[in-house]
């Protein structure tokens, strides 16, 4: 190697940048946090979560909205061309609060399918080499 080798620079200049204590800096504040006395309305109105899966044909979505009359309705749909199921009248938190129970549901119910066909598959494998197959 010889001493002008841009590896060497490079290498260098890392290793400078890493030595350099962290200046301190105070976190950043969301934009939430600095008002928390927002009102429900620009919270909930449009707030949409997507459900797991594998294909955009059957993955659920859920999006709150907000009718003239103040009421909160939260659309339930699966993919993108069905017609949705309608849960409400209800608050904005009430409609976010049941958007991200059915998400948590939905993420808990394909997880364990998941397991259950990674489970199924390993013990499909191990039949196979029971019996001699590869």
């Amino acid at each position: 190697m010889s001493q002008s080798d841009p590896t060497d620079h490079a290498l260098a200049a890392i290793a400078s940048i890493l030595d350099q204590p962290e200046p301190h800096r105070e976190p950043e504040k969301s934009e939430v946090e600095e008002t928390p006395t927002a009102p429900a309305l620009v919270e909930a109105e449009g707030y949409s979560k997507v459900g797991p899966g594998p294909m955009a044909s059957i993955r659920f979505k859920w999006t709150v909205r907000r009718e003239d009359n103040g009421d909160y309705y939260v659309d339930e749909t699966i993919g993108d061309g069905s017609h949705p199921i309608v849960s409400g009248p209800m608050s904005g938190d009430a409609a976010i609060k049941l958007v991200d129970d059915r998400e948590s549901d939905a993420l808990q119910r394909f997880e364990q399918l998941k397991s259950e066909m990674t489970g199924r598959s390993a013990a499909m494998n191990l039949v196979r080499k029971d019996d001699g197959e590869m």
